[in-house]
């Protein structure tokens, strides 16, 4: 019997007006909400995301689904619609159901000695949907991407974040027998580098700028990177985990588990793997867990004020909460008991959202301090006691990876999984198109013009170059 439909409606899953056109810029390196009139900060505008990047949103019918293919309530992330959006996620659950192969990939771009909260998130929802689906799963960690992208960090800083990163992933709770972590630094060769030259070669410099916004000073690290990134979206980069019939092992799709502002690579990925007849990658969004300073913002590794990180102590927690978390509550305590506080706004709220288990625990603490029955001090008591139970046990956890543990999950070795055990052998899979355009097919409308812009630019350019050549030509015949 299916569990009862939560009762709590959070203010991540509120629906945003769609013709709204705001401000705000989602990247994979930076993430900032509209900036309004009044200077004020707005939160992100997730259903913008959703029509920008041409998304589908997960909605009521595709979580049933979801229950009663796997046979699970979908985790909280999906019910409150902290996992907002996908891109194939019906493709993978009829592979799923047809007992057909499928692995599980995500990251870190290791920037920090320590993760924070924000960043467990899709490490928990990927824990969860290994336990799910017991399907492969491969961690890449771009220790690269992090040298690239920063001015200021050397090599042998983000290798040594890179094993720190590590030990914090384990934590989670991965299961080694079917888990792979790679550094890219360590892991670049063989099959896997064969991948990352073939989205090079199918890559143009103007598609890269359309997508990501690159632009002459870009150095060309920056630019050729999300070939690396894309080329662990497929199968027969990892010969050892899948095998070695190149045929069978291009079709097996992966599903990514990421924030959205990770979309963009997946995006080029996808219309670089139509074009090689590899089978395309799977993407559900998650959206970002607000800095303490509240909406709009996203937590920094490198802003220690910015976010709760999974080093803290719990008087560090409560110091933070109680200095820095944004209060969507009144002015004095006479306001709060008339008015109520606005939990949408609420990072205390916010973060109980995510954290929080019980939906009803959470539907009482929400409409409690909406109506003005709950003070932003009680509010941020519970989150201070929700974040260290759950820091605390993940430092315990921590504490007992060793380097074995570690190296035993960097080990090249056979993964053992099962997949679904009691597939429909007559369920109908909607077979991903492969066709033989090499047109883009996952670009927006606005990257297609930056391309046909950049191309004209590009024409302008050599037309003049021609010009000039023949003038001179003709100058030094004369």
């Amino acid at each position: 019997m299916a569990d009862p439909a939560p009762t709590v409606t959070a203010a991540l899953a509120e629906d945003a007006p769609l013709e709204v056109r705001s401000k705000q810029s989602v990247d994979p390196w930076n993430v900032t909400g509209e900036t309004g009139a009044d200077g004020v900060v707005k939160a992100i505008n997730y259903n913008a995301l959703i029509e920008d990047f041409g998304t589908k949103k997960i909605l009521a019918e595709d979580l049933v689904r979801f229950e009663k293919v796997t046979g699970h309530r979908p985790h909280r992330f999906m019910r409150r619609g902290i996992v907002f959006s996908h891109r194939d996620l019906n493709y993978i659950l009829d592979r799923h159901e047809k007992g057909e192969p499928f692995f599980l990939y995500t990251g870190r771009g290791p920037s920090s000695d320590s993760m924070h909260i924000g960043h467990t998130v899709p490490f928990e929802f990927t824990k969860w949907l290994q336990d799910v689906f017991d399907v492969p799963l491969i961690i890449m960690l771009t220790d690269d991407e992090k040298y690239l992208f920063s001015e200021s960090r050397e090599i042998e800083d983000v290798q040594k974040y890179t094993h720190e990163n590590t030990k914090d992933i384990v934590s989670v709770g991965f299961d080694p027998k079917k888990t792979f972590i790679f550094s890219d630094y360590e892991f670049m060769g063989g099959e896997f580098y064969k991948n990352v030259t073939r989205i090079q070669k199918k890559t143009t410099l103007s598609v890269a700028k359309a997508i990501f916004g690159f632009d002459n000073e870009s150095n060309i690290g920056k630019i050729s990177f999300g070939a690396i990134q894309g080329a662990t979206a497929f199968a027969t980069s990892f010969p050892h985990i899948f095998g070695t019939d190149k045929a069978a092992v291009a079709k097996i799709p992966c599903l990514i588990p990421c924030a959205i502002d990770q979309d963009p690579y997946f995006r080029m990925t996808r219309d670089v793997a139509h074009r090689l007849h590899f089978a395309k990658p799977a993407l559900i969004h998650a959206r970002f867990l607000d800095a303490l300073q509240g909406p709009g913002s996203k937590m920094s590794a490198s802003v220690d004020t910015s976010a709760i990180f999974m080093k803290d102590e719990p008087n560090q927690i409560k110091n933070k909460i109680n200095r820095y978390a944004f209060s969507g509550g009144q002015v004095t305590e006479q306001d709060q008991r008339e008015k109520g506080g606005d939990p949408n706004v609420d990072v205390s709220f916010q973060y109980l959202t995510f954290f929080l288990e019980d939906d009803e625990e959470l539907e009482k603490v929400r409409v409690a301090y909406r109506t003005g029955k709950m003070l932003t001090g009680e509010l941020k008591a519970l989150c201070i006691k929700e974040l260290q139970v759950y820091v605390k046990a993940f430092q315990e956890r921590r504490a007992a990876v060793t380097d074995e543990i570690v190296h035993d999950f960097f080990a090249e070795k056979k993964l053992i999984f099962k997949g679904n055990p009691n597939p429909i052998a007559s369920a109908k899979t909607e077979e991903v198109e492969e066709g033989s355009s090499d047109a883009p097919k996952e670009l927006t409308k606005n990257q297609l013009k930056k391309i046909a812009k950049e191309k004209a630019i590009e024409e302008k350019r050599l037309a003049k170059l021609k010009e000039k050549e023949e003038k001179a030509a003709a100058a030094a015949a004369a």
